[in-house]
């Protein structure tokens, strides 16, 4: 009887109590540090599920040990203040304020592409292209796409077909074009232009591994720039797909879009972070799109804002930057097997374009239309 009446004094428990509990519990929590609390409260780990939710904290677990919940709780990384609950009249009113706001930096997206692509064409013709050895046989194949690249980038943009050819023959997973991409663009945790994917084949004993290294596909109709609700992304008159950070608000529909995985988000992570002390290559500009960005939050009126390109989509966009002064990508050059190419597709006398005729050339989910202009040599 006594234990039927305290089951019935806990059920009349309100979810108020474990809310204060939590509160005063994770009151001095540090980043990374956990807690332990006993509540018999009823639906306890739904209601701390919720809690942590809205707060700068996680529930790592919820045991249940008779009529109690043990919970363990982890302070992440930040403070942020608590989520805010509106009701259905101002969610309204926020979303048509956010779609008027997309609208409007759509058309000055548009507009602003355009210029880009304008300013760059023209900055390319005063650039001087690295000076290149006479014409030997037998030359280092790189030499030679340096000099494939050089008469490419004396056409006009509309005329070059960037594409990239991959020998997965000669690849042998030894990552360092992935090393070589997180360097050139400095990458912070989570995001990776150009990933090697691994898979093993065949059945024991004769068993092996394959190696697939996955940069961005740049598709002839790339599926991820007409979600884009401001336009932040499109397909350049050379066939590289780009982002425009300034632009960009972080919806991730075009992550959602990509059906090759290779959209990733900027979280403002840093791999330092957790030390005592942040390194200074953490926070180095990169030179993406010719532009200088240093992944830093600065204050506006007192609120800490991440500045471009985090809270960005990021994808691999073959080294604009480089191709554009005569240098290859940085996954080209780094490719202990030599098994990168790149080149114009629309030189006939280009290395990629005699590759891509090869009969043991493919391409990924071609079914899809998307048209891709990695391929891959079997």
């Amino acid at each position: 009887m006594e234990a039927l009446v305290e089951r019935q004094e806990a059920a009349e428990r309100p979810p108020e109590i474990l809310e204060a509990q939590l509160a005063e519990q994770t009151r001095e929590l540090k980043p990374g540090e956990i807690c332990e609390l006993l509540s018999d409260v009823p639906d306890a780990d739904v209601i701390a599920h919720h809690w942590c939710q809205m707060r700068s904290f996680k529930l790592l677990s919820a045991e249940r040990q008779g009529a109690q919940w043990r919970l363990r709780i982890q302070r992440v990384k930040g403070h942020s203040a608590p989520v805010q609950l509106v009701g259905r009249r101002e969610a309204l009113t926020r979303m048509a304020g956010a779609l008027f706001a997309g609208l409007a930096l759509s058309m000055l997206s548009r507009g602003r592409g355009e210029a880009q692509e304008a300013s760059q064409e023209s900055a390319v013709e005063n650039i001087k292209l690295p000076e290149l050895p006479p014409p030997q046989p037998n030359e280092d194949v790189l030499i030679r796409m340096m000099r494939d690249l050089q008469r490419a980038l004396k056409k006009p943009m509309e005329q070059r077909r960037w594409v990239m050819v991959i020998d997965l023959r000669k690849c042998v997973g030894c990552h360092a074009c992935t090393i070589a991409c997180i360097a050139e663009n400095k990458l912070p945790p989570g995001v990776v232009y150009r990933p090697v994917m691994e898979e093993e084949i065949g059945e024991y004993p004769h068993v092996t591994r394959r190696f697939l290294p996955r940069p961005c596909m740049q598709c002839e109709n790339p599926p991820c720039v007409p979600v884009c609700p401001v336009k932040a992304t499109w397909k350049r008159a050379d066939g590289i797909t780009v982002v425009d950070y300034d632009a960009c608000i972080g919806c991730r529909y075009c992550i959602t879009a990509c059906p090759y995985g290779a959209r990733t988000f900027d979280f403002g992570e840093y791999y330092t972070a957790d030390t005592p002390e942040m390194e200074p290559y953490e926070k180095m500009p990169n030179f993406e799109y010719h532009q200088q960005r240093k992944r830093e939050k600065r204050r506006f009126l007192g609120v800490k804002l991440e500045q471009s390109p985090m809270g960005n989509v990021r994808k691999c966009h073959f080294c604009i930057h480089r191709i554009e002064r005569g240098l290859l990508p940085q996954c080209v050059t780094t490719c202990i097997g030599r098994a990168t190419y790149f080149g114009d597709a629309n030189d006939p006398e280009s290395l990629v374009a005699e590759l891509i005729a090869k009969p043991n050339v493919m391409r990924l989910k071609e079914e899809l239309g998307t048209e891709p202009r990695v391929y891959y040599l079997m």
